[in-house]
């Protein structure tokens, strides 16, 4: 495993473990998942040196986060994890009452790093980083984060809290690689961290699906696994597999590893199953060539994926030309 030295927070493995799928039951969250599945996918993180633990009060409206405190046991106190407030009237008691929720939750009496996971387009960050900036005194925190901030608004919430906000967690891929524009340079010359999450593109990095081989369940919902943006990402993919095949590794341990490659990124993909987590903490392991990083890079940036608008009229009609080829189809059979 590699670290990264985070003011705050000390040392914090490159590879961390997302658990949104832990309270959530569209991932597999079930009855029986928080004494079985989870409590083997977290000891076995820690077994390999992940000590990023990542959840939000939002995930399952707190699910995940007893559900990680529970696993984590006795350990809980001697790892990163990182919460969430959902900043809705995120006035400093409010944040005061929903931070001791989270604890509670984990059974935690400080949580290491606490992050505001979104901006509030009403509420400025003068208002959120006045209740963050009491914890923080109080060592009730260890640090304080953001999610899904721009640079602008992160650095807004530097200046509010007084000090160092010191990671955004955001949406970051090979299919998703914005953050590389501005993100990541401020966070190698400030000494920050950008924790990428949904590192994997809910899967279509792991190199499976296809124009012609789409996903069903939740992935389906996602604008990025539409026929036109599958048929888009194919050259990244294709990409993907051959440094895969070069390394005698997966498609997502390479798109993992080229996130790693960049300075001050960590990523924290989540694990339905213990396979799916030691694949994922091996990336940490593989070393790409300068040629394989900067090929990789710019393909990740000439991909450029549909609007979600324009994806749904394209999948309407995708399903509509289907329908009448079935119904010509028959038709003809039926010599009607």
């Amino acid at each position: 495993m590699r670290f990264l030295e985070v003011d705050g927070l000390g040392q914090v493995s490159r590879v961390g473990l997302g658990t949104w799928q832990f309270g959530s039951r569209e991932w597999g969250y079930g009855e029986d998942y928080a004494t079985g599945p989870a409590r083997d996918i977290v000891r076995r993180a820690r077994e390999l040196g992940v000590t990023l633990f990542d959840t939000a009060e939002v995930y399952g409206f707190g699910r995940s986060e007893k559900i990680l405190g529970e696993a984590l046991g006795g350990e809980r106190s001697s790892v990163v994890v990182a919460s969430k407030i959902f900043p809705v009237a995120p006035f400093p008691a409010v944040v005061r009452n929903r931070f001791e929720g989270s604890a509670r939750r984990l059974q935690l009496e400080r949580i290491p790093l606490y992050q505001v996971h979104q901006a509030n387009p009403v509420v400025p960050d003068s208002i959120t980083m006045t209740g963050m900036g009491e914890l923080l005194r109080e060592e009730r925190i260890g640090a304080v984060g953001v999610s899904n901030y721009s640079l602008e608004r992160w650095q807004a919430a530097d200046a509010a809290l007084g000090r160092p906000v010191v990671s955004n967690q955001v949406q970051f891929s090979l299919a998703s690689a914005g953050p590389l524009t501005d993100l990541v340079p401020f966070a190698e010359r400030e000494g920050r961290v950008v924790i990428a999450y949904s590192p994997l593109a809910q899967g279509l990095l792991g190199g499976r699906y296809s124009a012609t081989h789409r996903p069903g369940g939740v992935r389906a919902m996602n604008p990025l696994f539409g026929t036109e943006n599958l048929r888009r990402a194919e050259p990244l993919l294709a990409l993907l597999r051959e440094v895969a095949a070069a390394h005698d590794a997966t498609p997502a341990q390479v798109a993992l590893a080229w996130l790693l490659g960049l300075p001050r990124v960590v990523v924290i993909p989540g694990a339905s199953t213990v396979a799916q987590l030691e694949s994922n903490v091996a990336a940490a392991d593989l070393a790409l060539t300068d040629a394989q990083q900067t090929d990789l890079t710019a393909a990740a940036r000439e991909f450029r994926p549909q609007s979600s608008a324009r994806t749904l009229v394209d999948e309407v009609r995708s399903r509509f030309d289907g329908a009448r080829s079935r119904f010509d189809g028959a038709r003809s059979r039926f010599g009607v």
